[in-house]
């Protein structure tokens, strides 16, 4: 059974469950959307890859859903309590390279903490670039200031929009998918594994 622990965050208890390996080459954080959990299909594919490259996986239950809570809340207190968990794990990791993925929300998350997380590159899953309501209220600066390589993995069917190429380092879209990328994550996870490879040094 996979070591799983709470971390006390000023949001309340989240929750960490690792999968450990020797000399690991990268410490993938991996989290959700606001709707979800670490069982989504794109995570687990993304998360099947880190470990065939020899990397370490911790998943990030957040404060929000351990609480059983569909909304996350503010943004600001979303990521304080996100960094006080990438905190912990660096005392438990050293300086393995960080690499941090999240879906829809928590892909929000990766990139608005990826600078002072010290990550060395985001793998952002459905990435939300709008309110399916409200297509003018775009959240594309949360890719543009992320300070990161950031590699985006939308469907050309999701009702959250594409973000443009020009907002990331590479926005890679999958024909047929909507927000859940669930019809092939087999592909998405070829697409972090290139990633991982090369921020890692291994493929």
């Amino acid at each position: 059974m996979k070591p799983t622990w709470e971390v006390a965050t000023p949001a309340g208890p989240a929750e960490v469950t690792l999968d450990e390996v020797v000399d690991p080459a990268f410490l993938l954080v991996l989290t959700h959307g606001s709707n979800g959990g670490l069982d989504a299909p794109d995570l687990r594919a993304v998360r099947a890859e880190a470990l065939r490259l020899g990397g370490a996986v911790a998943g990030i239950l957040q404060p929000f859903r351990v609480a059983g809570r569909r909304a996350p809340g503010s943004p600001a207190r979303q990521d304080e309590a996100w960094l006080t968990v990438i905190e912990t794990l660096r005392e438990r990791y050293g300086d393995v390279p960080l690499i941090q993925c999240g879906r829809s929300n928590g892909a929000r998350v990766a990139c608005r903490t990826a600078l002072k997380a010290g990550a060395r590159g985001v793998i952002a899953l459905a990435f939300p670039l709008h309110p399916p309501s409200n297509p003018a209220r775009s959240r594309a600066g949360e890719l543009r200031d992320a300070g990161v390589e950031v590699v985006v993995v939308n469907g050309d069917r999701d009702p959250f929009g594409v973000p443009d190429p020009a907002d990331a380092t590479e926005v890679r879209v999958m024909p047929g998918e909507r927000h859940d990328l669930s019809r092939t994550p087999s592909a998405v996870g070829e697409v972090a594994a290139e990633w991982l490879g090369r921020w890692s040094g291994r493929s």
